[in-house]
């Protein structure tokens, strides 16, 4: 799991690729501290390259909308795959976010 993150137009993206596991989740969680820092901005998670999320990769996606929630920022998912739709169907997670 990797992931590109870059400012652009005074927000952020984040471009997963890979499995977002629970193992890949633990090092994920460092890797989007600046994206923590920064909630109070538009951040796109780029989803292009995921091929797969767990319950521990939903749970990052929820930590970053609540830190925007609650300072003001969005969140914004874009171009899951019909897999990870799936999963956002199921769990609800497709309503609590803007999915481009």
């Amino acid at each position: 799991m990797n992931i590109d993150i870059r400012e652009e137009n005074g927000g952020y993206i984040a471009a997963f690729v890979g499995r977002l596991d629970t193992p890949s989740a633990i090092k994920a969680q460092q890797d989007i501290t600046v994206l923590i820092e920064n909630a109070d901005k538009e951040i796109t998670l780029d989803c292009t390259k995921l091929e797969y999320i767990s319950s521990s990769g939903l749970r990052l996606f929820l930590a970053l909308r609540k830190e925007a929630t609650a300072k003001g920022g969005k969140i914004i998912v874009k171009n899951i795959n019909d897999e990870i739709k799936k999963v956002f169907m199921m769990t609800g997670f497709y309503n609590l976010f803007t999915i481009l």
